[in-house]
């Protein structure tokens, strides 16, 4: 049934490239709903079930990077941004705001299609998290996670440990899999996405940087520890209040 079909939503102010791609998704299979702003997109996302974002950059009011922004702070929904701009640069902001792809314009109908299903197939492959319940503060071990601010705080202690925001997402993708391995590709997928092969280089880094901060011994890590030939597993049970 056409019901069961993935629901996409493609967000460009061009009409000339909104309603052609649109068009093409649902040939391919696709339930597809078309916005020309930011603010109509919110309104759809509100009252659908979307599955995925396809979502213009360069748009007038409140542009791509933006939305993309607030897409990740209140939905787990994947986005793929599409942009006239081919800098380096805008593909690191692009997965620092939670963005899953990027496809740069001029694109292939074909080449963005391929994208789509390959995020899709992605996201349905990644593990189950633990829990989706919003929380203001997560507690495991001697530390306290305050998700407001993206501070941290030990068991005993009141000076706060504050967390870049790349840290706070790896730490949130930890605490919302605990005692599950994860694969480098799993991390990824789960904080960053995998638009560009900058943070490929990094995540082993990113993991150090967090173990400096919570292990007693980094060293010889208890709460992040490594999986030889597989990933990382956080070892600690997760309280979520």
């Amino acid at each position: 049934m056409k019901n069961d079909y993935p629901h996409i939503l493609v967000v460009d102010d061009h009409a000339n490239i909104r309603e052609p791609l649109a068009k093409y998704l649902e040939q391919n299979g696709y339930r597809v709903t078309a916005a020309a702003s930011g603010a109509q997109a919110y309104e759809i996302l509100n009252k659908s079930a979307i599955e995925l974002v396809v979502l213009d950059i360069l748009m007038p009011g409140e542009n791509g990077l933006d939305v993309c922004r607030r897409i990740r702070e209140t939905r787990d929904i994947p986005v793929i941004l599409l942009t006239a701009v081919a800098d380096d640069m805008d593909k690191i902001i692009g997965l620092e705001v939670g963005a899953d792809d990027y496809v740069t314009k001029p694109f292939n109908p074909r080449e963005l299609l391929a994208r789509i299903k390959v995020v899709l197939r992605r996201t349905n492959s990644l593990p189950k998290q633990y829990s989706d319940i919003p929380a203001d503060h997560i507690s495991f071990g001697e530390w306290t996670l305050n998700t407001g601010n993206h501070s941290l705080t030990r068991k005993g202690q009141q000076t706060e440990i504050q967390l870049s925001t790349v840290e706070f997402r790896l730490l949130s993708v930890f605490l919302n899999h605990p005692k599950i391995v994860l694969s480098r590709d799993q991390l990824l997928d789960l904080a960053s996405g995998r638009a560009a092969d900058v943070f490929d280089r990094s995540i082993d880094n990113q993991v150090s940087r967090l173990r400096k901060k919570l292990e007693q011994d980094p060293k010889s890590p208890r709460i992040i520890k490594t999986v030889w030939a597989s990933g990382y597993m956080f070892t600690e049970d997760v309280i979520k209040t």
